[in-house]
């Protein structure tokens, strides 16, 4: 009987329960804690990224022509937007695309920063929206530039975002976007000299 009372006296025990369910619960909610910091992290890293492409498509199109240097100094400026990840990882392509005459265009020149890679010359792109058109008010009758007659900036940035909390579980994450920006001084931006 010694025994049986005993189990009865622990199983109505509650001296020490919240701190086992405390022990229980702790690693579930600390990995919750961790997850949210890392998707914000990783969410604002993508904003980054968007806002590189964005800051180095406007950059180029404010010019009425650009040089290599022009672009070096884009470079190390729409890099410095990500900060504060890093930054020499940073693939960034600003690339001229000229009208084809069917609303899409070609690329008459590209450059890269060190971790990205240029388009090759009179390579095809097509483009989302109308952008090389002209369009009535409501934006539902567009007219193609003739071809050759205009063209848009056309940047790409790609990123492999590294978590330092979460590199052990999940590794890099690539992450990219484009933007596209009309020259707003001349029709067409030559090559950099």
């Amino acid at each position: 009987f010694d025994m049986l009372s005993r189990i009865l006296k622990l199983l109505k025990a509650r001296d020490g329960l919240a701190a086992v369910e405390f022990a229980i619960i702790a690693p579930v909610l600390v990995t919750m804690l961790l997850g949210t910091i890392e998707l914000c992290n990783a969410l604002e890293c993508h904003q980054k990224v968007t806002r590189v492409a964005s800051t180095a498509a406007d950059l180029v199109a404010q010019a009425s022509k650009v040089s290599n240097a022009d672009l070096q100094d884009v470079f190390s400026a729409a890099a410095a937007v990500i900060y504060p990840f890093q930054q020499d990882d940073v693939a960034i392509v600003v690339s001229s695309v000229v009208s084809d005459g069917t609303g899409n265009g070609t690329v008459a020149w590209s450059v890269a920063n060190a971790a990205g890679k240029v388009l090759p010359q009179d390579q095809a792109i097509t483009l989302s929206q109308p952008i090389m058109s002209t369009c009535d008010v409501n934006g539902a009758n567009c007219t193609p530039c003739a071809k050759g007659t205009c063209s848009v900036i056309y940047t790409q940035v790609s990123y492999s975002y590294t978590s330092p909390i979460g590199k052990c579980f999940v590794g890099a994450v690539p992450m990219g976007d484009y933007f596209y920006e009309r020259p707003l001084k001349v029709s067409i931006i030559p090559p950099p000299s």
